[in-house]
């Protein structure tokens, strides 16, 4: 059963009961949108979606691995520019500058994000060199300060609308599947976020997962027992950032505009929240906490501009009582997947 390759044979019923009741859910939005003629529920659920998607690759890093990663935001925005140039050129029919030859783009999806993935993943693959020879809270101010050195050149770009972004004119195409289709491209998400959850679910559990979960807990055992601790870590955080990129083309194509705001390092904070609010160490967890920040945003940000009052103490609520957070108190001791 597909279910149980996501979250284990070994997984308790309530587990179980809980995550088919959450992806019953998600197959059942846009059944809800039309019964209650709200077609608006299908685009919120959508952006939940990709921020989810978002989260788990940041979990992937800091739940099993233990890296605290305040950049993460430089690859979504990454993988959003590059659907963002490449449709760009398509429509103005120009070359794409920083890359030979003479081709104009593309809004194929099958170019445009594979190489979302790929480019992000490169700049993982820097970053991560870098700043994975350092630990603790030196690794996370270097995770940031990357961060913010590729917000403040995007900035400096005025080919690609600089501070103010880049309107893309033309989502990304995928031959039989219209993606202007709110509920076909809800669907899309849907998929690659339920593949990227199997995929996730098989590395953690594999010897390569059993390494980055050893890391976490005692990086210098592990060192002793002759593991390359360096390289182990730095695949996974190259992986934590394809899946990021993929990510970032997505939201490009949800919102059909991209800007720098994307790699700031506020966004990657509320990438973090997410993660801590739903649990870490758990995959599943970050698809709640990216349900219940956005949803709390939405339904709060009507009330009042200030809502992330809000969210503060709930935050603390969470890390006090309830560590394992969202997914922890609805499945019980089952929550540590770590």
């Amino acid at each position: 059963m597909f279910l149980n390759k996501i979250i284990g044979s070994e997984a308790s019923l309530r587990t179980k009961i809980v995550s088919l009741v959450g992806i019953l859910v998600l197959f059942a939005v846009p059944l809800f949108a039309n019964l209650f003629n709200e077609p608006f529920l299908v685009d919120i659920a959508s952006r939940i979606l990709i921020y989810a998607l978002v989260a788990i690759s940041l979990d992937l890093i800091l739940g099993y691995g233990g890296m605290v990663s305040f950049g993460h935001g430089a690859f979504l925005g990454l993988g959003a520019y590059v659907v963002g140039i490449l449709t760009h050129h398509s429509y103005e029919g120009t070359a794409v500058v920083f890359l030979p030859g003479e081709w104009q783009g593309t809004t194929q999806a099958f170019i445009q994000w594979p190489l979302a993935m790929i480019f992000s993943g490169l700049l993982a693959l820097i970053i991560g060199a870098l700043s994975l020879r350092t630990s603790g809270v030196y690794f996370i101010m270097i995770t940031l300060a990357f961060a913010q050195m590729l917000y403040f050149f995007m900035i400096s770009i005025p080919t690609y609308g600089g501070e103010d972004g880049l309107n893309i004119w033309e989502r990304s195409e995928i031959p039989l599947l219209d993606l202007y289709d709110a509920k076909s491209f809800y669907f899309t998400c849907l998929v690659l976020l339920l593949l990227c959850l199997w995929c996730c679910s098989r590395i953690v559990k594999s010897r390569f997962g059993m390494v980055l979960r050893g890391c976490r807990q005692n990086e210098v055992r592990m060192k002793a027992l002759g593991y390359p601790v360096y390289r182990y870590k730095l695949m996974a955080f190259v992986l934590s950032g394809m899946i990021a990129g993929l990510a970032g083309a997505l939201l490009a194509n949800h919102t059909e505009f991209v800007g720098p705001g994307l790699m700031h390092w506020t966004g990657s904070g509320e990438i973090m929240i997410m993660v801590i609010l739903g649990g870490m160490g758990s995959l599943i967890g970050p698809v709640l906490g990216s349900a219940a920040l956005l949803l709390m945003e939405e339904v709060l940000a009507g009330w009042t501009e200030h809502w992330m009052i809000f969210l503060g103490p709930m935050l603390v609520l969470i890390v006090l009582f309830a560590r394992k957070g969202l997914y922890g108190l609805l499945i019980g001791k089952g929550a540590d997947n770590g």
